[in-house]
């Protein structure tokens, strides 16, 4: 029942991006969102290359290093065939007027390649972007590694590899101290998924050099590490539930009016 438990898993991620994007409150669909593309992208996208490898026969690419490991799963090869798809709609997305990713923003100032003025009051569905953002990104970090992984292209060692495993330590450094200055959660949360996707590169490229033992992919022989995960989880969840409404905007306010007292220096 695996392809029909993936089917559940991404329509469970359908209903709640509907009820998120009927959802008024930005906090509520800001998470809803998440969850949404979390879950369409693991049931739906995920295993439906799974399930075309299977079908077409495509093998799983062996490790040449480790004897009878497994480097790129069958699905993730077949996976690479949709960078032209990403592509294409990576364009509109590039495009768009109403967009207020920053990374497509810097683009449209230093690139010429602005389509107009932002349409006034435009009202942004917060669900559905979030929903968005995490499958886009989560599929564009997959697509680049993949394609530096292999030896026809890069490789596993190839001096780019290296430079891409620094420079995704380097970002996410510098993406994370930005987070940091963030007052507003649900800014926070939209900014905070692709700071955890980029600083995953590097974890994704270190297991692929056996700097360590992936754990997670073998959670039936690592209980412990994998409950002590679940339970960080669990805490972070619980502390984010318990954050009072708008207290670090009231903070931030309070911080700036303390600041505006001060005498200016000479």
């Amino acid at each position: 029942y695996i392809y029909q438990s993936a089917f559940a898993l991404g329509l469970f991620g359908a209903v709640l991006l509907f009820i998120g994007m009927r959802n008024n409150n930005e906090v509520s669909a800001t998470w809803y969102g998440f969850w949404a593309g979390t879950f369409l992208w693991t049931g739906w996208v995920e295993f439906a290359f799974v399930w075309s490898a299977k079908f077409l026969g495509v093998p799983d690419l062996m490790d040449s290093a480790v004897a009878g490991q497994i480097a790129t799963k069958a699905e993730y090869l077949v996976m690479m065939s949709s960078i032209g798809v990403l592509g294409a709609t990576l364009v509109y997305f590039l495009l768009n007027k109403e967009t207020k990713c920053n990374f497509f923003l810097w683009f449209q100032r230093n690139a010429g390649l602005k389509t107009g003025k932002p349409t006034p009051g435009h009202q942004r569905n917060f669900a559905a972007i979030m929903a968005l953002e995490t499958v886009y990104v989560t599929w564009f970090f997959y697509l680049v590694l993949l394609f530096i992984y292999d030896e026809n292209i890069l490789g596993d060692h190839h001096p780019v590899t290296y430079g891409v495993f620094f420079l995704s330590v380097i970002w996410a450094a510098y993406l994370f101290q930005r987070l940091m200055k963030f007052w507003k959660v649900t800014t926070a949360i939209r900014y905070g998924i692709p700071t955890a996707i980029i600083a995953w590169n590097a974890v994704e490229i270190g297991g692929r050099w056996h700097l360590f033992t992936e754990f997670w992919e073998r959670p039936q022989e690592f209980a412990l590490e994998m409950s002590l995960f679940a339970l960080g989880l669990i805490i972070a969840a619980v502390l984010a539930a318990r954050t009072p409404a708008h207290k670090k905007s009231e903070l931030s306010r309070q911080q700036f009016e303390a600041a505006e007292k001060l005498p200016a220096k000479s």
